[in-house]
């Protein structure tokens, strides 16, 4: 199982303990001082419920791609 943490101030997922493999970690990226997440190129998006682990397969939805609205 995923262990998710958040700040204690303001709520916001900073990281996680990933399940497929517990010595590894997810870190939201923009929590990271001096890295912006508008650089980043397209990103898949899965289900969230069918994990590879389980099913050993990844379901992608889609992909997500953050665009700047104004400078």
């Amino acid at each position: 199982m995923a262990e998710h943490y958040f700040c204690s101030v303001c709520g916001v997922y900073t990281h996680h303990r990933r399940r497929s493999n517990p010595n590894h970690y997810g870190v939201n990226l923009a929590c990271l001082e001096g890295h912006n997440p508008f650089d980043l190129d397209e990103i898949p998006v899965v289900d969230g419920v069918n994990h590879p682990s389980d099913t050993g397969v990844m379901r992608t939805l889609g992909v997500m791609k953050f665009v700047r609205k104004c400078d």
